[in-house]
């Protein structure tokens, strides 16, 4: 009798507990997991309750500024030059950023940050290759620069940095870009034969020292103790690289449409308004004035080199006053690629430098090996709107450093097919591409033909302005 009772009662138990078990999993108190044919366990996706709605996370202003800083690190996992066996390297273009610099702006009545922009292997942070650097820039007198780039410094050399002036910092920025670009594409790849010349490279530069020392830095870690006399580097005189397709009116419009939408932005945002007067409460300057001054970019300063934000008798700009500009700096970049007027200013700025790159492409997929590695060194007014115009919405604001990679690739079972990979900070964005991102990644040709690409360029960019060709875009009117 005593062993009926309990068998009944455990069989009571083990009900319940079933009851309990399927009870949890309708609510989802207990993750619910399926197995597979091959007898692994794999998750559920068919959710029978929605998830609560969540608000979006917050903003993150320290490490959105850290990222910006772009402090230079021991190793950078990047996925340059990464194909499978049946495809060969033909060339690569890489649009950078000039590194870490000294900034554009002085907060008025305020001390300078005082940053040393003489380079000092024994600093950190240093690179295997700043001395040697520092070393072969002595001897570039050879070298063929074009305009006003021959009078510029190869390298930064003031005990206090001039406005605008590349750091240490900025110059081993480019150095790691150099090296860990040589590691890929000349170790890995070969895309240079042993005995280059002048002919299998491109360079272009803005007339700033910052673009011209950082291109020379990457190119020293690419190229380690080159030979001056191959070297020529042509002068860019415009910021967005349209050489002598820069007579646009309608690009100027779209812009000043943008400035517009800017400052609007800006002054219906009470709070930044607030933290604006209290800043210049402390500087001791209108509010008009300090806004002019462009804060931001001088404390960014102080924050990437950690140098004490500015302290006057009427207290200090502090850590809340840089989190709060920082954060209408992001929301304001989101608002801008929402915008019509920064996307389409975008298309017909940075038309001519992608023509310019894919006729490289096309001339080397035909068979030539001229200008296999095309270096531009650049600003962030340069990579920001070739982003845009490609479509790649998510991607952060240009750091100090960034870099823009666009690869060529040929499928060598049938070699008249060629592909292109482009890659933001060592990240693969081909397929967030506007004209790529629909193209089946799973293939067995998992990178964006090149046909797309020079359609993209030729045709698609002109769509939205009902036009054919760059020049029709560029002086329709709108009403």
């Amino acid at each position: 009798m005593f062993f009926r009772n309990r068998f009944l009662f455990l069989l009571v138990l083990a009900a319940l507990l079933a009851i309990l078990s399927l009870s949890l999993q309708f609510l989802h108190l207990i993750p619910v997991t399926s197995i597979k044919e091959d007898g692994s366990s794999s998750k559920n996706q068919k959710r029978i309750m929605p998830d609560p709605l969540t608000e979006p996370p917050a903003i993150d202003p320290i490490n959105e500024a850290q990222e910006y800083c772009n402090t230079p690190r021991t190793k950078e996992r990047s996925m340059e030059g990464h194909a499978p066996h049946n495809f060969k390297l033909l060339s690569v273009n890489v649009l950078i950023r000039h590194g870490d610099r000294y900034p554009l702006y002085a907060i008025p009545k305020m001390k300078r940050p005082d940053i040393d922009c003489n380079l000092l292997p024994d600093r950190k942070p240093s690179h295997p290759h700043l001395e040697a650097f520092i070393s072969h820039m002595f001897k570039g007198s050879e070298a063929q620069m074009d305009g006003t780039l021959s009078s510029l410094p190869r390298y930064p050399s003031h005990s206090l940095c001039e406005m605008g002036e590349l750091t240490q910092t900025g110059v081993v920025q480019h150095l790691q870009n150099g090296q860990l670009l040589r590691e890929i594409y000349l170790k890995k790849h070969n895309l240079l034969p042993d005995e280059w010349t002048a002919k299998h490279l491109y360079i272009e530069s803005t007339s700033k020292s910052r673009t011209l020392q950082s291109g020379l830095a990457l190119l020293y870690s690419f190229l380690p103790n080159f030979d001056w006399k191959k070297i020529i580097i042509k002068h860019q005189w415009s910021s967005v690289f349209c050489s002598a397709s820069c007579d646009c009116p309608m690009r100027n419009h779209y812009l000043e449409e943008e400035h517009r939408r800017q400052y609007s932005f800006r002054v219906k945002n009470s709070y930044l308004e607030k933290t604006y007067v209290d800043m210049a409460r402390v500087v001791g300057i209108p509010t008009r004035q300090l806004r002019a001054s462009n804060p931001i970019d001088s404390l960014l300063c102080h924050f990437c080199h950690n140098v004490s934000f500015p302290c006057t008798k009427n207290g200090c700009i502090n850590m809340e006053h840089f989190k709060i500009i920082k954060i209408h700096q992001i929301v304001d970049e989101k608002e801008k690629q929402a915008k019509q007027f920064y996307f389409k200013y975008a298309l017909m700025a940075t038309h001519p430098f992608l023509n310019q790159t894919v006729t490289r492409m096309q001339r080397i997929a035909e068979g030539r090996k001229e200008e296999l590695f095309a270096l531009y060194s650049a600003h962030d007014v340069t990579l920001s709107p070739v982003l845009s115009a490609l479509g790649i919405t998510e991607a952060r604001f240009p750091r100090f450093a960034a870099r823009l990679v666009f690869e060529l690739w040929q499928d060598l079972s049938k070699s008249k097919e060629h592909f292109i990979r482009i890659l933001y900070n060592g990240e693969d964005v081909t397929f967030q591409t506007s004209f790529c991102h629909e193209h089946d990644r799973l293939s067995s040709r998992p990178f964006c033909p090149l046909a797309k690409f020079v359609h993209f360029v030729r045709r698609e960019m002109f769509a939205i302005f009902n036009s054919t060709n760059y020049y029709d875009a560029c002086h329709r009117r709108v009403f």
